[in-house]
């Protein structure tokens, strides 16, 4: 749950983004806007990095990273040490995460492009849908991060994996008339299936390494699997359709995508294993015979 924290920041990003191009629209005339009005949407965005600085140096490390600290148990070369010691944990937590990011570029990028060219719709009325299945992003995301807390996390990440994979197929045909109604219903379920994967998706990255290993692997599997799931999805959306003209190879790719994940998340590992270990090594360390002999 308070890992799904930080995954609400890309739903509230896009709505922020996209809130402030509305109201610099409606404040603005369009050669204000393109003389210096622009600027101002990059300005405000420093804001967020120094209200990020300020919350990174106020936040106090966890109990196990304190005990390792303490007992200078913190690996010198922990990017070699993740690959030769933890290849398994790597490998699943990048696959694990192709597949939201993929289904997330659909639903929340390439939608636009595809409403707008290819079913003739305004680009306002497909951006409303995104922006409203964004804003139930923003609630749903730490629900699905409760509920993986209660049941467990991998049977979660895989069912929504599946939903993931299977849902395209029955999106596309569903907005082949172009009405915004079963549009705004299918971005919202595909955004709905991406929290249930999103949502619990942190705390299941950071279980799957020893505690020692936790930050180098976990930004080790978020930026090698943004570069081949989320970064290159729209550009392969673009070619799959200008290639072929058809949304099925666009809901094969993230069949595929989901596929993926399923194979990351079976690779994974439940997380009471890693409970016990932080556990373990979080627990106050017994006094040594001689610090005892002293004190009797």
């Amino acid at each position: 749950f308070y890992a799904s924290a930080a995954q609400i920041g890309p739903p509230a990003g896009n709505l922020l983004a996209n809130g402030v191009l509305a109201a610099l629209g409606a404040l603005l005339t369009e050669a204000q806007f393109e003389s210096w009005g622009w600027r101002v949407a990059f300005l405000l965005s420093g804001v967020l990095v120094a209200f990020g600085l300020w919350i990174r140096a106020k936040l106090e490390e966890t109990p196990v990273f304190k005990a390792m600290e303490a007992e200078h148990t913190r690996p010198e070369a922990p990017i070699r040490e993740v690959f030769t010691t933890q290849p398994r944990a790597l490998l699943a937590t990048i696959l694990c995460r192709v597949g939201p990011d993929v289904l997330y570029a659909m639903f929340t990028v390439f939608v636009l492009t595809y409403a707008t060219k290819e079913l003739g719709m305004s680009r306002g009325s497909a951006l409303a849908a995104v922006l409203i299945g964004s804003s139930l992003q923003v609630f749903l995301m730490p629900l699905a991060g409760a509920l993986s807390d209660r049941i467990n996390r991998r049977l979660l990440y895989g069912c929504a994996a599946v939903a993931a994979g299977v849902w395209p197929f029955v999106f596309f045909p569903m907005i082949h008339g172009g009405t915004w109604l079963p549009l705004a219903t299918g971005v919202v379920v595909g955004l709905v299936i991406h929290c249930c994967l999103y949502g619990p998706q942190a705390a299941f990255i950071a279980e799957q390494f020893s505690p020692r290993l936790r930050y180098t692997g976990s930004s080790l599997a978020y930026t090698l699997a943004g570069i081949i799931g989320g970064a290159i999805a729209p550009l392969l959306f673009t070619s799959l359709l200008s290639a072929y003209g058809t949304w099925v190879p666009l809901a094969a790719y993230i069949a595929i995508a989901s596929a993926v994940s399923l194979a990351g998340v079976w690779l994974g590992r439940d997380p009471e294993a890693a409970i016990d270990e932080d556990t373990r090594l979080a627990a106050p360390k017994a006094p040594a015979a001689a610090d005892a002999t002293r004190s009797v």
